[in-house]
This record gives structure tokens, C-alpha cells and sequence, in this order.
């Protein structure tokens, strides 16, 4: 194997196509359901939402889908191919004899994968006429790319943000702004749903499914305007997959495998863009795929794989995944991002196949491990991808002990920037966890990780 700490890969071998996780199911993907009369719905209905390109590609049987050239060029712009790095200072921290990777989604002009996409929906939207699109953002991270992306393609961009993450996180919202968006805290008094919440409870914290509906409510209110998503349905995933696709012709560059493939998984965008492509190519067949969750919001380890509406309103057609509740209200983690109560219908089906496993870990053992990686690596982890490092942190301790070598590979699918009040909580001592053990449990595993 050639040893190299960054794997680079050229503009011109930024992929071409999108990959499609469809073809490759055991089963056909469950439809959505029209909850009125309980039959599938027809992609008629949802082009009421979405540019009539992305309802295209949700229901393709197609494995590949071309990537438009303009939206390519956006990619490119914007740094892809992004760089595999290993993570050797990770390494001697740990002791371990693995072999650690990270894709470095953080190195996006907003910090995150979500750009991917974010471009693409605006493209297909400009192309159809739209001027304005309206979406919701739990951290930040979507908002922040559907605001640039607005900006690049001349559109207007309503952002309606996670009140709990809004107050958490001011940068992410001065960083919209900036883009040139209109972003307001969710349950906000611009849509009736919104007002109702506000009624009902008027220091709600605020949740995704509530931001889904009041961003899907001004949609159907104004002319002109679409909703744009950053998770869940598949056309997002879509779009993700040059994450995982970019990672692999990195691996076989220096002639490595993936034992383990390891995303945070929230609705599933960054985890499925990084892993679809893998699941995809029989040479992986033997790698595990793992999901990591917060306990906080444990979709895939504690929810029901059932039909449930995606926002807390009832205004989407049901999906099939697994659910903790549209009504759930997750606690103020600081992983804003993964605070939603479903997963992905396509990841959903993957893991009842057996095909992806899911363990879900508490805020601060991960906001440890997220300072254990900046100390060893230099970058400062969104909450989110901290999730992903704490399972990657697991993995290769537990080999250590039986003096195994594996090949772990990870999303870092963003850094940390707007994030520093999570950390200051827990530097400080004022940071509740959300799971099973105590805080003096997690120091004595902090220290384990440290090798002291």
C-alpha cells in the first residue's frame, strides 16, 4: 500500500454522474403514502414542492443520473474533489495499529457537504423559473448552503432555522444573511402553523419537523417558490453520492480497502452520500457500514420502521422509515443537525435489510472525542461529524485490544466554527448528556481514548 497522509485527486475526476441507491435495494422502496386516502402518491403531487427534475430523479429506476455541467462547475468551484486524509496524528493519540481516513466535507466555502446538493435543487429550480426557494435548517449547515446557492443562481432563499440552534448558533445565521438570505427562528409568526406552536408553547425550543412544516406551508402560500430539502428523500441522496464515489478512486489510489464506513446520520444525507456508492460495488461486501445517531434522537436504534409524516404538521405525504414520532420534540443537543425525528426511507430499508448497522452515542462523550480529533488533527468537528469520530475512536480502540489492523474510513462532513459554545459547555463543566452514563463515566473514557 503507498503511504500518503493527503490523497488528492484532480478537478477533471470530480464525477460525472449521480449514483442511485434504487436498483440496488433487496426490495422495492415503500411509496409515499397520500395520508387522506392511504395510495401511493403520484409525482404530480409532489412537483407542488419540489423542481419537477428532483421528483424525476426520486422515482428513476436509473443507476446513474448525469450531473449538469453548471452545477459540475459549482462543485469544482467549491473544492471538490475534496481531500481523503489520514488521520495519523489520530493514530499515535490512540496507539492503535489501524489504518484511520477522513473525507474532508469540512473544506466547503459554508463547511459542510451540503453544498452538493443545495446546488443542484437551486439549478434545477432557476432552470424551471423559480425566483424563490423556502427550506428549514436545524444547525445551520443546509441554511448556510441553500443560501449560496440562491446567491449563485439568482434566487431568493427563506430559511426558517431550529429556534434552539438560531440562539446556539447567531454565526450560522449572520453567515446566511450575508449570502444575501431571509432567516427567521422556527416556530416563527410568519406561517400559521408557526403561530400555533408559538401559542401553545411560546419558549418551544423548536424542532426540524416543526421548521419542515412552516417551510413547506410558505411554500404552497407564495407564488414562484419551492421548497428545497437537504435530507431524507432520495434525490438528495443522490446528489451526496460524489462524496462516496470521490473516496473510493482516493482508496484505490494508494491501492486501500474500507473494513469499516462510518457517517453521522440525522436524516442521512452526508452518511448515505459517503456510503451508498460503497454499497453499490461488490468489492466492498464485506465492509460494515455503521450509522451513528445521538440518544438524544435515536431514530434508527430506538425508532419503529413504519409510515410516519416528515414534519410535525402533517403536511408531507407518508414516508416509510424509521420514526421516533412526528410529534417527537428532541432534547437542546447541540448536534442540531441530527436532531429530526426519521431517517432517510432508503437508509430506513437498508438497515431492516441488515445492510447498515446503527449504535447511538451521548452528546458528551462525542463532544470528547470531537476534542480528541482537533487535539490530533488540528480541525475542530461540527457536533454532527463528532458523532462519527467517537464510532470511528470505538472501532479502533477495540481493535487495539485484540491488536487488529483495519482500514476505518469517515465523513467529516463538517468543522466546527459556529459550534464553539458546545464546546465551551463542556470544557465548562455545564453540558447535560443524554444517555446512560454518568459524566464522571465519560471523563474515565475520555481518559481511555487519551491513553492515560
Amino acid at each position: 500500500m503507498k503511504e500518503k497522509s493527503r490523497i488528492l485527486l484532480d478537478s477533471e475526476d470530480t464525477p460525472n454522474n449521480y449514483l442511485n441507491i434504487l436498483p440496488h435495494l433487496k426490495e422495492p422502496l415503500p411509496p409515499p403514502l397520500d395520508p387522506g386516502t392511504g395510495e401511493p402518491v403520484s409525482p404530480d403531487a409532489l412537483m407542488a414542492l419540489f423542481p419537477a427534475e428532483c421528483v424525476k430523479q426520486e422515482v428513476s429506476p436509473e443507476k446513474t443520473i448525469a450531473i449538469p455541467q453548471e452545477v459540475r462547475d459549482i462543485l469544482i468551484r467549491s473544492g471538490r474533489p475534496t481531500p481523503l486524509q489520514r488521520a495519523v496524528g489520530l493514530e499515535r493519540a490512540l496507539k492503535t495499529p489501524c489504518r484511520i481516513y477522513y473525507k474532508r466535507e469540512d473544506v466547503s466555502p459554508t463547511g459542510s457537504h451540503k453544498l452538493n446538493t443545495a446546488a443542484a435543487q437551486a439549478y434545477y429550480a432557476q432552470k424551471e423559473g423559480i425566483e424563490r426557494m423556502a427550506t428549514e435548517t436545524g444547525a445551520g449547515q443546509w441554511g448556510s448552503a441553500v443560501s449560496l446557492a440562491c446567491a449563485y443562481f439568482g434566487l431568493e432563499a427563506m430559511v426558517y432555522m431550529v429556534r434552539i440552534s438560531y440562539q446556539q448558533k447567531a454565526y450560522r445565521g449572520i453567515l446566511m444573511r450575508t449570502y444575501g438570505a431571509n432567516i427567521v427562528p422556527s416556530p416563527s409568526d410568519l406561517t400559521e402553523f408557526g403561530r400555533k406552536m408559538n401559542a401553545e408553547n411560546p419558549d418551544h425550543p423548536g424542532t426540524l419537523g416543526i421548521a419542515i412544516s412552516e417551510a413547506i406551508e410558505d411554500t404552497v402560500t407564495h407564488d414562484n417558490t419551492k421548497y428545497t430539502l437537504g435530507s431524507v428523500l432520495n434525490f438528495v441522496m443522490l446528489h451526496q453520492s460524489v462524496i462516496g464515489q470521490e473516496t473510493i478512486a482516493q482508496l484505490d489510489s494508494i491501492d486501500e480497502t474500507a473494513d469499516h464506513v462510518i457517517g453521522c446520520v440525522g436524516g442521512g444525507s452526508n452518511f448515505a452520500g459517503m456510503s451508498y456508492p460503497f454499497l453499490m460495488d461488490d468489492r466492498f461486501k464485506d465492509t460494515e457500514f455503521l450509522a451513528a445517531e445521538p440518544t438524544a434522537c435515536p431514530s434508527l436504534t430506538k425508532g419503529k420502521y413504519e409510515y410516519d409524516f416528515g414534519d410535525t404538521a402533517g403536511m408531507t405525504p407518508k414516508l416509510k422509515m424509521h420514526t421516533l414520532g412526528a410529534d417527537f420534540t428532541p432534547p437542546k443537543i447541540h448536534a442540531g443537525g441530527l436532531r429530526y425525528h426519521g431517517a432517510a426511507p432508503t437508509m430506513s430499508a437498508l438497515v431492516n435489510e441488515g445492510r447498515i448497522i446503527a449504535r447511538a452515542y451521548d452528546q458528551i462523550d462525542v463532544l470528547n472525542a470531537g476534542i480528541v480529533f482537533a487535539k490530533a488533527e488540528g480541525i475542530v468537528p461540527a457536533p454532527e461529524s463528532a458523532h462519527a469520530i467517537k464510532a470511528a475512536i470505538d472501532i479502533a480502540l477495540e481493535a487495539k485490544k485484540k491488536k487488529e489492523s483495519r482500514s476505518i474510513v469517515f465523513n467529516l462532513s463538517g468543522h466546527g466554527h459556529f459550534d464553539m459554545t458546545a464546546y465551551q459547555a463542556l470544557m465548562e463543566g455545564t453540558l447535560n448528556g443524554n444517555g446512560p452514563e454518568s459524566v464522571s463515566q465519560t471523563q474515565a473514557n475520555l481518559l481511555t481514548v487519551q491513553g492515560k
